[in-house]
């Protein structure tokens, strides 16, 4: 059996797998640009290196998608309820710069909104995000002409983080930087790329990846706090890291992740915290009094069954689901043949708090792409995934326009509309059985069949195993140690090819 030191290549001159040569769907879309890579091709000659291919084409995939609002930025967002939802263009972003003081020069979290939400409602990094983007506003101009400037202004700073995600995702894992193409060419990432301030936090923890790969386990730690400070979701990828170190023993780099990502976020939050402390917790408190909505399980059982549901059964609940969740991720973790990769783990974690949470936005589904694109960079199963939640995205908004054109009722019926959630579920939930079969049978995950071990993994990346249960337990204990079909990692050859 070839040791953790034979299976990894080479970090100075990785060998690059062709995606045209193991995914049927890759060489048919090869086509449209003259088919497979032959063997005779000079690779590594040109300046269309893999990486900048991938974030050009990511920056072409997000100009479609400001495209696709052009309906909306000539007068949808401004005239008529239903508009903008009819043509599927709909975006918080200009709406939310009147709506959130903006417009009226009031500083976040320490001035008071008029109206109900009273202070913004987004946690602190995201709101010097958005008012860094209301300081590049004219403030010249009709209110309207404003608001379309500043949803150009996001749309521009956001672009920049498509760019670092496109860019992270290619290069985290050494040997299939076109994996990248997955995240570039998204059709979901470009519908929901401006509908809100989602790519800040999903480009730093692409930018936290990327730094645990290269076994920098404190840069990692910032960035998740960096992230967390903009968006709730990344913290949760320490519950795996902490899992995997565990059964690696790596308890060390652990710690020290844990304590950058600590000091991160309290350096951003704690100074709004001291000074605006009704401001800075106007967050929690609007995520915990939420009620049910779109895209949930929740709005489902609500409607279909004419139950009212409150938030605090709904969190009680959705708490209560993820805690067995977490347990059982935990448990295939510590007993899997070979250790998870960590994407893999990091995928599944943040399925599970989108799939149980009482509200799933469209523009969610951008948490997901890059981790999808790591733990399962197969084109097939991706873009099953990626249908249904093109599905959904559609759904959310013609049912938007069936509540909103009054007894007209154009566009979909509630009925409909359950039909879009259960799509963006069952799609989800198919990816999630995918991820889960390659960790039991790691002879079909795409990364591993191709020789490597975990190339996300950092310091994990064919460390040995310490702390193993279950069958993974017997002897030998190693990360590249699996009982079953045993595949002759990095050879093109296995006992099963199957898909």
């Amino acid at each position: 059996m070839p040791s953790a030191e034979t299976t990894r290549m080479s970090v100075d001159e990785p060998e690059p797998v062709r995606p045209t040569k193991e995914d049927e769907v890759a060489a048919a879309g090869s086509e449209l640009i003259g088919g497979p890579i032959g063997r005779r091709a000079l690779l590594g000659t040109s300046w269309w290196s893999p990486v900048r291919v991938v974030a050009l084409v990511a920056i072409g995939m997000f100009a479609l998608g400001m495209v696709q609002k052009l309906p909306c930025y000539d007068g949808a967002w401004f005239f008529g309820a239903s508009s903008q939802y009819t043509h599927a263009c709909y975006s918080d972003i200009p709406h939310l710069y009147q709506g959130r003081g903006f417009a009226d020069g009031l500083v976040p979290y320490f001035d008071k909104i008029p109206g109900d939400m009273e202070y913004l409602e987004y946690p602190v990094l995201t709101g010097v995000f958005m008012e860094v983007a209301a300081w590049l506003t004219p403030g010249s101009g009709t209110i309207q002409e404003q608001e379309q400037w500043y949803w150009m202004v996001n749309a521009g700073m956001l672009m920049a983080c498509a760019a670092v995600i496109a860019v992270c995702s290619a290069r985290i894992h050494r040997r299939r930087p076109w994996d990248g193409l997955l995240v570039a060419l998204a059709p979901a990432f470009a519908l929901t790329a401006t509908i809100n301030w989602d790519l800040l936090a999903v480009a730093l923890l692409a930018a936290a990846m990327l730094m645990w790969s290269r076994q920098r386990p404190l840069a990692f730690g910032v960035l998740i706090g960096l992230a967390t400070a903009a968006k709730f979701y990344p913290f949760l990828l320490l519950g795996p890291l902490f899992v995997l170190c565990w059964r690696a023993g790596k308890w060390r780099e652990f710690g020290i992740a844990l304590l950058g990502a600590v000091g991160a976020w309290l350096a951003v939050n704690l100074p709004v915290m001291l000074l605006a402390p009704d401001g800075w917790a106007k967050f929690y408190r609007f995520s915990q009094e939420r009620g049910v909505d779109f895209g949930s399980a929740f709005l489902v059982i609500s409607q279909r069954m004419n139950i009212q549901i409150t938030p605090e059964t709904a969190n009680a609940y959705a708490m209560i689901a993820m805690l067995l969740i977490c347990g059982g991720i935990t448990a295939l973790a510590l007993t899997a043949p070979r250790r998870p990769r960590f994407a893999q783990l990091a995928f599944l974690i943040v399925a599970a708090f989108i799939l149980t949470n009482k509200v799933y936005s469209p523009q969610y589904v951008l948490w997901l792409v890059p981790l999808a694109a790591l733990a399962r960079p197969r084109w097939r199963d991706f873009l099953i995934w990626q249908a249904c939640e093109v599905v959904y995205y559609l759904g959310i908004w013609l049912y938007l326009a069936y509540t909103t054109s009054g007894e007209a009722h154009k566009g979909l019926p509630p009925e409909g509309y359950h039909v879009a959630i259960m799509a963006h579920l069952l799609g989800t939930l198919y990816l999630c059985v995918i991820v889960v079969r390659d960790i039991f049978m790691p002879e079909r995950d795409m990364v591993r069949r191709a020789g490597d071990d975990d190339p996300s993994g950092g310091v994990l990346d064919g460390a040995e195993d310490i702390h193993v249960y279950g069958a993974a337990a017997r002897p030998p204990r190693h990360a590249a140690y699996f009982e079953g079909p045993h595949v002759e990692w990095g050879s093109q050859d296995s006992t099963d090819r199957s898909p």
